[in-house]
């Protein structure tokens, strides 16, 4: 039975699940506190998790460059105003070994399940690598795999019966030409919105399945001159004032989303004079119209999208699909559409479904279990009831529908870093949070929630089958800052 090797007998060993932006953030945060009995399992073969894996055509971040990076890290080479996939994904590998903490990364190893010995206050976690599974043991597990790991595939009739080529905008088949295919495009989400654009010119046809039309915005994206990433470089300070005017913007679109619903009247009429701007066919244009509230489901970025779907060779389908057969889709009204492959841009699986890998607590609580009977449910988004000595980065309700995620990820870093800090001062051997204080928070964060634009009629990825929305954080980032600034630990029981 292997353990996390460190330096230190006396130092918690800790084993963090996935090499995402959160993984790493949290490594570097440990190392700063001296600690590195840790080690991170990555079920691929390289670091990055969202931006390894979403390397399809056009991929971008839809927060501009300067905010979407570790605040003590500032990246004064991003290229553009919205950093495109690569510059990321090079960017995290840079900190990575800038902070070595690429040495604690074992690579194809998945972690399939965890199970909390209460006798000896150890986490029993089984990996799975190349085809045999092995049992490591830790004092504190951390989850980092993010909830955009998993990509989900339509649940359409016939899809495993089709017998061209299918796969999901996350595994994207890099070896399969394009050129003068017929393609069908399921879903119109943020990665579709990226890709349709880059594809429509290689593809003979290109045939995009629309279920509910997004709210689009323009992206103001533009090359970052050498002369201003020279300013950047030799002058920290203008970097961190940029930092700090994109935060102030992006914070400020939390107003209509969470204060008052009629601040949106102004940016809907904006975005819909830029469809009409964009989409002179009438026909077309109706398809393209929200009827819903502006940010009731994730607001997209694009400037090539609209205009792509106005080209010839596009047709865009609002017909349900009623079955895949073996050469194409057949929408509800009897429509055959023979196509060559299929693109499956349908996000991931974020609600009503397991916990990211098995996690068994105390008395055998499942936790999949519970988040499918419930929704997925923690404190503050890092911790919960009866998984003790267990955390979460980016876990419930800490997503974000008009800021950086990264500043989420540092406020949980930071809160999870206090945690450990707090069980080394009790000589803490367990710290549980107390079930009460998990209810209580979450009853609040509901109500909360039913004020907001999220429930304000559509159905969307941030809510469960039953309308919960267990995605999103239902306030300003800064308040959440506040409240994860460190641990209350009254809120925990601690045991010896």
């Amino acid at each position: 039975m292997a353990t996390p090797a460190g330096p230190s007998s006396t130092a918690p060993r800790i084993v963090i699940v996935g090499s995402g932006f959160a993984g790493i953030g949290m490594a570097i945060r440990l190392r700063r506190m001296g600690i590195e009995s840790f080690t991170i399992y990555e079920a691929a073969a390289s670091l990055g998790g969202t931006w390894r894996d979403n390397a399809y055509p056009g991929a971008a971040c839809d927060v501009p460059s300067h905010l979407y990076s570790f605040s003590f890290e500032p990246n004064p080479d991003w290229t553009r105003t919205y950093a495109p996939q690569q510059e990321i994904l090079d960017y995290l590998e840079r900190c990575a070994r800038k902070y070595d903490v690429e040495r604690f990364v074992v690579y194809r190893s998945r972690v399939s399940a965890a199970r909390f010995d209460v006798t000896r206050a150890v986490w029993v976690i089984e990996i799975e690598r190349e085809g045999v599974t092995e049992t490591v043991e830790a004092d504190l597990l951390i989850a980092a795999n993010g909830p955009l790991s998993r990509p989900a595939l339509p649940a359409i009739d016939g899809l495993d019966r089709f017998e061209g080529t299918l796969f999901h905008s996350a595994r994207w088949d890099h070896d399969y030409a394009l050129e003068g295919k017929r393609v069908a495009v399921i879903g119109t989400g943020a990665s579709a919105i990226q890709f349709v654009p880059r594809i429509q010119p290689r593809v003979g046809q290109l045939t995009v399945f629309q279920r509910t039309p997004p709210w689009i915005m323009p992206r103001r994206d533009r090359a970052i001159s050498a002369r201003r990433r020279w300013i950047y470089r030799h002058v920290p300070l203008a970097q961190r004032l940029a930092r700090a005017a994109i935060y102030c913007q992006l914070e400020s679109r939390a107003l209509g989303f969470i204060v008052d619903l009629r601040l949106l009247n102004a940016p809907m009429k904006f975005a819909r004079n830029y469809l009409a701007h964009k989409v002179k066919d009438a026909a077309l244009r109706a398809k393209l119209a929200p009827d819903y509230l502006l940010g009731c489901k994730r607001v997209l970025l694009s400037s090539d999208y609209l205009p792509a779907l106005t080209q010839p060779n596009v047709a865009l389908v609002t017909e349900p699909i009623r079955e895949v057969v073996a050469d194409g889709v057949v929408t509800q009204d009897g429509t055959h559409h023979r196509v060559d492959a299929i693109v499956c841009g349908t996000g991931f699986q974020v609600n009503d479904v397991d916990a990211p890998f098995r996690v068994t607590g105390l008395n055998g609580a499942d936790l999949g279990e519970a988040w499918r009977r419930d929704g997925p449910e923690a404190y503050l988004g890092a911790s919960v009831a009866g998984f003790p000595n267990f955390f979460i980065v980016i876990g419930p309700n800490t997503g974000l529908g008009h800021n950086s995620m990264i500043y989420m990820i540092e406020s949980q870093i930071r809160y999870i870093a206090d945690c450990i800090r707090a069980m080394q001062r009790r000589r803490a051997r367990t710290m549980n949070v107390r079930a009460d204080v998990q209810r209580a928070f979450n009853a609040k964060l509901q109500a909360q929630l039913a004020r907001t634009v999220w429930k304000s009629g559509c159905h969307s990825y941030y809510q469960t089958k039953s309308g919960k929305v267990t995605s999103l954080w239902p306030g300003f980032t800064f308040a959440f800052r506040h409240q994860t600034r460190r641990v209350r630990e009254s809120d925990y029981e601690f045991g010896r």
